[in-house]
């Protein structure tokens, strides 16, 4: 196995994986947020790699605005990580999150932030486990007008 951030020739790797993660999302559509997310030097994507196959990855970026529970800016935000099925319980999101938390440290971040869905105990379990403390519990609403 072997994590390294991707290129930009890679933005077709990350996408089929991100589109795991957030289902729904259109496949071209997601390549094409991937291949602004690697063009751009405020965010970074990691790929776990078993040979020529993807099997992980991890979106990390720096979140200027307020993040919940910090106190400095710019903080490392973990926007998504992803192991497919049969590499799960295995230390890749760890090594996944590590690089994140690397590339965070080397862009002068000194917390990090992440986020994930009420119901998603398994994110909630990752966090945890990976030395994330809870900040806030919120419901978001919208409006049509």
């Amino acid at each position: 196995m072997e994590i390294r951030q991707a290129s930009l020739t890679e933005y077709r790797q990350a996408a089929a994986l991100a589109v795991q993660v957030w289902e729904g999302n259109d496949l071209a559509v997601m390549e094409e947020e991937f291949v602004r997310f690697l063009q751009n030097d405020e965010t970074a994507v990691f790929l776990a790699w078993d040979g020529a196959s993807t099997v992980g990855f991890a979106q990390c970026g720096l979140r200027r605005d307020y993040v919940e529970g910090t106190e400095s800016s710019p903080v490392g935000y973990l926007e998504g990580i992803f192991v497919t099925e049969g590499y799960r319980r295995q230390g890749l999101a760890g090594q996944l999150l590590s690089a994140c938390e690397a590339w965070c440290r080397q862009k002068g971040c000194t917390e990090m932030g992440s986020d994930c869905e009420l119901e998603n105990q398994k994110s909630l379990a990752f966090h945890v486990n990976c030395g994330f403390s809870e900040a806030n519990r919120i419901i978001c609403f919208v409006k049509k007008l």
